[in-house]
């Protein structure tokens, strides 16, 4: 699509008077998503891996500090789907913060935006299996299974169930979200019935005294809490899924407020509530990265079954990351096919109006993923969860880039600003860039796994240069 099909596209989406998308990658889709499944993908992009299962080992690294870490990054959390729900309000896209980076950044914007997404949702895929192998190792029946088999066969069954339909990936995100909701609820109720009772867990009495007694708040200090910062951010990385599925929906002017709006809630009961409950069960050094701290607190009061039951459900979450990173990918890369960012195969779509292209591309980097299980087992997780947090942190700065420019065009008269805006602009966005460039920085201090993290940067700079002058000359200009 040619500039001048652009701006004239642009300037029909205001008035009110144009048939044609936007974004030539918006052409096609069905609009099968309803309010019900674009809410519950909300929740379900708030509720994930990174609390089911990077709270453990965080809780043993940082301490009951690590619910003031999820507060603060909730925070910024909310203002950029905040910001994007601005922009989707302004011009609904499937192709999300990669459509609204094309018009407000230009194609090079759009196609660091795409490309460091898809590193994002590639690499949090390779968390997702890594997840799901080692939830499926709790059991014993499985223990003799490599771990890269179990992330095979897991990869496998997400993949045949995403191509189908997106109103199958919708009620499936909807019900996964329903479990994974139902689940903290209930155990949020068991802890407070364990705190209110003083019943026995693990040997301790629960309460403020576990804390006290077990370092207080900052166990090891400030500096464990600042390090596990871009953790907490990879944990709240599948927020942004409401922009991309409101593309497929009917009335995004009525469901997408509403879910944006939702957030914040859901981020102080499940994140902060989860965490300083589990403080209050147990001292954060008997959490473990390997297991889900709600499986540690459940098998240690001797309820029959809870572990499993927990077990059960921290899986269905990490199917529910992995479907919806097949999910947002496959739009994503469509959106930059069409306009020759990405491989021409990536915008093909299937009669189910699915476009499995970018879904397979997104795969394949996933098989790797299965390679590294074989590899490193021990350290999977936590390697790709560090290079899906520069995925993360770059969307996010993207995205708070596009709302600047945005809101400093709609002062200028030039395009219609929603009434459902991100307050306090611009300070807002800078403040929030600044932050996450700051959870970035903080890396460094990470010998072990940030460090070696952050050196990627420059390699990941060559190769999207590299990409970008092989590519150049069929971008739409």
């Amino acid at each position: 699509m040619n500039k001048d099909a652009v701006e004239s596209a642009q300037a029909g989406s205001r008035t009110g008077a144009a048939t044609t998308p936007v974004d030539a990658g918006d052409a096609g889709y069905s609009k099968d998503l309803k309010a019900r499944h674009v809410n519950m993908i909300a929740i379900g992009g708030a509720i994930g891996t990174g609390l089911f299962l990077g709270a453990g080992g965080r809780l043993r690294d940082a301490g009951p500090a690590l619910a003031m870490a999820y507060l603060v990054c909730g925070v910024f959390a909310f203002f950029v789907v905040r910001a994007l729900g601005e922009l989707v309000l302004y011009r609904p896209s499937s192709g999300s913060f990669v459509s609204y980076a094309r018009e407000f950044l230009g194609e090079k914007g759009a196609y660091v935006a795409g490309w460091m997404y898809f590193l994002n949702w590639s690499t949090t895929g390779i968390a997702d299996i890594t997840a799901i192998a080692l939830y499926t190792h709790y059991w014993s029946l499985f223990t003799d299974i490599p771990q890269w088999t179990l992330a095979l066969i897991a990869l496998a069954v997400v993949l045949a169930v995403n191509l189908i339909s997106v109103k199958i990936f919708g009620e499936m995100e909807f019900w996964f979200a329903i479990i994974k909701v139902a689940t903290l609820v209930g155990f949020m109720l068991i802890g407070i019935f364990l705190l209110s009772t003083r019943h026995e867990v693990g040997g301790g009495t629960p309460g403020t005294g576990v804390i006290t007694d077990n370092g207080g708040v900052f166990p090891h200090g400030l500096m464990p809490v600042v390090l596990v910062m871009q953790g907490v951010i990879f944990a709240y990385a599948a927020l942004e899924l409401v922009g991309v599925a409101a593309g497929e929906t009917a009335e995004p002017e009525k469901v997408v407020p509403r879910a944006v709006n939702s957030i914040m809630w859901r981020v102080g009961l499940f994140y902060v509530g989860s965490v300083v409950l589990l403080a209050l069960l147990l001292p954060g050094s008997v959490y473990s990265a390997d297991e889900s701290p709600f499986v540690t607190v459940l098998s240690k009061i001797g309820v029959p079954a809870a572990g499993d039951v927990m077990n059960l459900v921290v899986l269905t979450a990490a199917m529910s990351s992995l479907n919806s990173g097949l999910y947002s990918t496959g739009r994503i890369l469509r959106s930059m096919a069409t306009a020759g960012s990405a491989p021409r195969f990536t915008a093909r779509m299937n009669r189910s109006q699915v476009p499995y292209g970018g879904i397979l591309l997104t795969c394949a980097v996933c098989v790797l993923g299965v390679g590294l299980n074989y590899l490193m087992p021990s350290q999977a997780f936590e390697i790709v969860l560090n290079v899906a947090s520069l995925g993360v942190i770059s969307t996010w700065v993207i995205i708070m880039v596009c709302h600047l420019v945005f809101v400093r065009r709609a002062r200028a008269g030039l395009l219609p600003r929603p009434s459902f805006r991100l307050p306090g602009s611009p300070a807002t966005e800078i403040t929030t860039i600044a932050f996450l460039l700051a959870c970035l920085a903080m890396m460094w201090n990470d010998p072990e796994v940030g460090r070696k993290t952050l050196l990627l940067i420059p390699v990941i700079a060559i190769l999207l240069i590299a990409g970008w002058f092989g590519i150049r000359r069929r971008v739409a200009s």
